[in-house]
Order: C-alpha cells, then sequence, then structure tokens
C-alpha cells in the first residue's frame, strides 16, 4: 500500500509540474536571450533566482529533463514553437528564365537579331530598280536576298535555347540543393536527456524545456542557458563576427545561442528558444522580411509616379482645352455674323464655358 500511494503520488506531481501554464513566456524568453554576459545573467537573478528557478518555471529537471510524454511535447511546441526554420521561398522557371536574359552578352545578341529581321524585311522605295538588277545579276543574288531573315530568326533561336538550359539548370540545381538540405534536416540529430535517460532525438524534435548535452564539435541546434559546463568554449563568429572563442560559465556567461559551434570542453544546456524565436531564426526572418519590404518600396514608388504623371498632364490638358476655346471665340468674334450665325456662336460659347469649368472642378476635386 505504502509503495502503492508513493507512486501515485510520484505520479502527481510529474503531471502538474508539466501540466498547465508554463511560469513564463515566449516573450520573456525573447528578451532574455538577447542580453549577453552579466546582462543575462543579471536577467536571470532578477527573474528566475538562478536557473534552477528557469527550470522550474518551465517545468522540466536540470537533471532528469523533460518526461518525454507526446501530449507535454505538443503542448511546448504550441506554446514556444517548432525548432524549425521555413525555408526561403523558391524561385519560379519564368524568374530564373528572367534572370538569365540580364545577361549582357544575351541582350547584345537580342538587339542584332531584331535589327537583322528588321533589314531582312525592309525594302526600298526604289524596289523596281533592285528587282532589275538581280534579273540581271543572276537567281544566287535574288535567293540570298528572300532568305535574310534566317540569320536574324537564327540568333533568337540559339538566345532562347540558352535562355532556356541555363534556367533550367538552375531549376534542377535549385531543387537538388533543397532536397538535399531537408535530408541532412531529418538525418541531424543531437544529445538530450528525457526521463533521466540520455538520447539522440533529431533536431526538429527539440522543444522549450529539453536539457541538451553539449561537445566538442557540436553545432547548437537551439538557443539556451548553460546549466553545467566543463572548460566551455564557442565561437560565435557566425553572428557577432568576433573571431576568438568565447569561455562560457555559470557565472560569466551563461548565453549559449543557435548556430554557434563548440570549440572545447563539455556541457548541459536548458533549451529556451527554437526555430524561429532563436537568434538564428530572429535574423533570417529578418532578412526575408527586408527583402518583402524593399519589394513593397519598389511597387509603391511605380505607383506614386504613374499618379505624378497623371497629375501633370491633367492640368496640361485642361490649359490647352481653355487657350483653343480663346482661340476659336477670338476667330469668330473677328467674322461678320449674320443674326442666326450670332445666336449658334453664343450657344456654343456658353457650352464651351461650362465644360471649361467641369474640367477645372473635376481637377480641383482629384488633387
Amino acid at each position: 500500500m505504502a509503495n502503492n500511494s508513493y507512486s501515485g503520488v510520484k505520479n502527481s506531481v510529474v503531471e502538474n509540474s508539466h501540466g498547465g501554464d508554463f511560469g513564463c513566456s515566449l516573450k520573456d524568453l525573447r528578451s532574455l536571450m538577447e542580453l549577453r554576459g552579466a546582462e543575462g545573467l543579471g536577467k536571470i537573478g532578477e527573474s528566475y533566482g538562478d536557473v534552477h528557478g528557469l527550470c522550474a518555471r518551465l517545468k522540466t529537471s536540470p537533471v532528469d529533463g523533460l518526461s518525454g510524454q507526446p501530449a507535454d511535447i505538443e503542448k511546448r511546441k504550441t506554446a514556444f514553437g517548432e525548432n524549425l526554420i521555413p525555408p526561403k521561398k523558391p524561385k519560379t522557371f519564368l524568374q530564373l528564365v528572367w534572370e538569365a536574359l540580364q545577361d549582357v552578352t544575351l541582350i547584345i545578341l537580342e538587339v542584332a537579331a531584331i535589327v537583322s529581321l528588321g533589314l531582312s524585311f525592309y525594302q526600298p522605295e526604289d524596289a523596281d530598280r533592285t528587282n532589275c538588277g538581280r534579273a540581271a545579276g543572276g537567281m544566287e543574288e535574288e535567293g540570298e536576298a528572300e532568305a535574310g531573315w534566317i540569320e536574324g530568326a537564327a540568333i533568337l533561336l540559339s538566345v532562347v535555347c540558352v535562355v532556356l538550359v541555363t534556367a533550367f539548370n538552375d531549376w534542377s540545381k535549385e531543387k537538388q540543393f533543397r532536397g538535399l538540405q531537408s535530408r541532412i534536416e531529418q538525418e541531424q540529430k543531437f544529445t538530450v536527456v528525457r526521463g533521466g535517460q540520455v538520447i539522440q532525438i533529431p533536431v526538429a524534435e527539440i522543444v522549450v524545456g529539453d536539457v541538451a548535452q553539449v561537445k566538442y564539435g557540436d553545432l547548437l541546434p537551439a538557443d539556451g542557458v548553460l546549466i553545467q559546463g566543463n572548460d566551455l568554449k564557442i565561437d560565435e563568429s557566425s553572428l557577432t563576427g568576433e573571431s576568438d572563442h568565447v569561455k562560457k560559465t555559470q557565472t560569466k556567461d551563461p548565453m549559449l545561442l543557435s548556430g554557434t559551434h563548440v570549440m572545447e570542453g563539455s556541457g548541459k544546456m536548458l533549451v529556451t528558444a527554437v526555430g524561429v524565436n532563436s537568434q538564428t531564426g530572429i535574423i533570417f526572418t529578418l532578412l526575408g522580411a527586408n527583402e518583402e519590404e524593399e519589394d513593397d518600396e519598389e511597387e509603391k514608388k511605380k505607383k506614386e509616379e504613374k499618379k505624378k504623371q497623371r497629375k501633370s498632364m491633367s492640368p496640361t490638358h485642361t490649359h490647352t482645352h481653355t487657350q483653343a476655346v480663346t482661340y476659336t471665340h477670338s476667330l469668330t468674334d473677328s467674322v461678320p455674323q449674320t443674326h442666326e450665325q450670332s445666336q449658334i456662336n453664343t450657344v456654343t460659347r456658353r457650352h464651351a464655358h461650362t465644360h471649361t469649368k467641369a474640367v477645372a472642378y473635376k481637377e480641383s476635386h482629384t488633387r
């Protein structure tokens, strides 16, 4: 009975420790991992007490790690995200064709082909004399003149073949590269502690709260805080550009960043950010957002230029129309007219004046 009651209490503690809401939000963890050295250590001490306090907030054990229950893993993926960085949108075949057409040599060939075709179909005004000269010269020159378009068409055909072959090669290489990259991501594994056992799991299955073991040669797949270290040195040049190895300890700088390499020593870290919420994921997201913003800005500039052109053309049209009406009135006034003609001209002037007012009102309303 005693053993059964103890096991029931133990199971309830495990369920409570991994159930319900977590003691820190995704925003808190992201802001924590943006700090370095003494600042990060001070933030941990101020908000959580120490690393063990952060483990308690994330409902994990610094020794045994997570329980490994599927429900708990799914809950953590929902709350903190998955350890996946969505790849950049691949270029379409038409985009690759357009890029291939930007080659200077191909542009020169296209211009030469168009000029050659234009000259082959051009016939001068003295065509009869030319035909007489051809008849006197023989049938060979006549045949060459009629087949003059073949040279331009051949150049265009060669340009099309080069562009299609280049675009297809780029498309197939990009497809192979993406397939190889996805296969590497699926096969890459990392060592974590779950349920008190040291196991290897795919990098994509790592979640916030996992206790991961790091050693020499590892590429860190997520952000974390050092729990235990043994002469651990990290190469952070991929993120910070610093070539010197950074020594990581629990008392000075416990922050470990994704995308960095372990150069010396070993240790254990608590995973605090994965996927797009890690430092590497944030950088990739910002790069993708900047490219989209540049495309949007170019489209906005084009639209604004078109609006300015329309506005600049409209006042010119109104001014020209007014000048034409005034000139017509002056001509009409200078010519002797009968009574009926004067009445017709008066009605015409009123109509033109009304039309001018309507155009001016429309322009002012548009502005």
